[in-house]
């Protein structure tokens, strides 16, 4: 089924009332807004990475206050335990039955505060959970809400106490961003604003989860022509080819990476990709699926850099064939 101009326009709109009600808490970050959104509407999960006091918690809440579903917050600690995050099985003492109990997982939007610092046991445990969509306890499967986005943030420059997500693990996450410090005019809005401690507040709801699904099923529609296919096949190849690359990106990095494209075609009115989509996006998607040989590493090289090299190998397509205009 193809999109109409309506439909285009409508997600368009939306993506910008999203955008810009986020942005009464995130100032000065609309691109950032914009890319966590797209994790969002791809169905895919955000890890935003930082150092501390730059506003990864309150993009996170933010995000979550902008949708009109049930939300829950996680804060990771090296003593949590998996059933503390997925539920458990009680019994009953009135029915004298086994009873599940959800944990915080079972929500629309689940921010995890600080992922690095819970124990691998519980990592896996959540990751699980946002690969599969659903929890096994005691045999029995029970399914999240539908949609689900997990949010979790994480210090990269503290190494006491804390527990690196292996890459199978970075790998799980669609997109991959960091929000850096303001600039100097918001900074000093900021601080002449320091009486609101807490700007996600100002969030208020705008879509209801009906409305996320509706627009993740749009994008997930969109029309993606196979030069540009090619070209992302080309990315991702390019990646695991190179020397200085012990892990390049995998199918499932090259599919995220289509999935996000799409996105970000709608999102800008467009009912098909562009390359501009691709370059846009190779970045956030890519960089934490790679991993780099200790000599390169040692070195100084960038996986930033790998990747660029990546993408200059894999050329920008032309699209020689008439692209099929919105409901067309």
């Amino acid at each position: 089924m193809t999109i109409t101009p309506d439909q285009a326009q409508w997600f368009q709109d939306t993506f910008r009332v999203l955008v810009d009600n986020v942005g009464r808490a995130v100032l000065g970050k609309e691109e950032i807004v914009e890319l966590a959104l797209v994790a969002m509407l791809s169905e895919g999960h955000l890890l935003l990475e930082d150092v501390p006091g730059t506003g990864k918690t309150a993009l996170a809440k933010s995000l979550a206050n902008t949708v009109h579903g049930s939300q829950s917050r996680l804060q990771f600690t090296p003593d949590l335990l998996p059933s503390d995050v997925t539920g458990s099985t009680v019994f009953n003492q009135t029915t004298r039955e086994a009873e599940f109990r959800p944990g915080p997982i079972f929500a629309n939007v689940v921010l995890v505060d600080e992922i690095n610092r819970a124990s691998p046991k519980t990592q896996s445990a959540l990751l699980e959970v946002m690969e599969e969509g659903r929890v096994s306890v005691d045999g029995v499967r029970h399914d999240v809400p539908h949609p689900f986005l997990v949010i979790a943030t994480q210090n990269p420059v503290e190494q006491a106490g804390v527990y690196p997500l292996p890459e199978a693990q970075l790998d799980r996450f669609l997109i991959r961003t960091r929000l850096g410090y303001p600039d100097h005019d918001t900074t000093v809005r900021l601080f002449a604003e320091a009486a609101q401690r807490d700007r996600s507040t100002a969030v208020t709801p705008t879509v209801t989860p009906e409305g996320i699904a509706q627009m993740a099923d749009l994008a997930g529609r969109a029309y993606v022509d196979p030069a540009i296919l090619g070209q992302i096949a080309r990315i991702a190849e390019a990646t695991r080819e190179d020397s200085q690359v012990r892990l390049g990106v995998s199918t499932r990095g090259g599919l995220a990476l289509v999935r996000a494209v799409k996105t970000r075609a709608l999102s800008l009115g467009r009912a098909h990709a562009v390359p501009d989509d691709v370059l846009a996006l190779v970045h956030p998607v890519l960089d934490h699926r790679i991993v780099l040989t200790p000599d390169a590493d040692f070195a100084g090289i960038r996986v930033e850099q790998v990747v660029d090299h990546a993408v200059e190998v894999a050329g920008v397509p032309e699209l020689r064939q008439p692209l099929p205009a919105a409901g067309g």
